[in-house]
């Protein structure tokens, strides 16, 4: 089972249909970038390389920081300004999984993507979004191992 708060945003996904529409919709998402940011104090670049998600074009990164309660709160980086689809799964990804049962998070299939960016998503695009669902769920993954 996924985190609930992203199963009710894959839900209002799957009711747009027209593409202008989803298009909006997700740069009104990425516009909250700001808030999910890596702070200074988790963070500053250059950044760790082990933090870069593979594959994506517009150099996104992941970090994970453990909370009092054993979950994470994520936060993220897009070094590419025109990058709106990795600021949009970011904010998406922080906003329903921050601080949630890390089993959950860990659950989450990369297929999420096409669920709410469409299917016709360039191979690229998809293969860069689905890296940072990746890492994400990779966090996740290590804490439950006690990695």
């Amino acid at each position: 089972m996924i985190p609930e708060k992203l199963a009710e945003i894959i839900d209002d996904f799957s009711s747009i249909t027209d593409r202008g529409e989803r298009a909006e919709y997700l740069i009104e998402i990425a516009d909250r970038f700001p808030a999910v940011k890596v702070p200074p104090e988790v963070a500053a670049p250059p950044y760790d390389e082990a933090c870069r998600v593979p594959a994506c074009e517009s150099e996104a990164f992941v970090w994970a920081v453990e909370q009092p309660d054993n979950t994470l709160k994520y936060y993220f980086d897009v070094l590419n300004p025109q990058g709106l689809s990795a600021m949009a799964m970011s904010v998406i990804l922080d906003e329903t999984c921050s601080g949630q049962p890390l089993e959950q998070v860990a659950a989450i299939p990369t297929e999420i993507v096409l669920q709410i960016f469409g299917r016709e998503i360039s191979m690229g695009k998809g293969q860069g979004l689905m890296g940072i669902v990746s890492m994400v769920q990779r966090e996740a993954k290590k804490r439950l191992s006690g990695a």
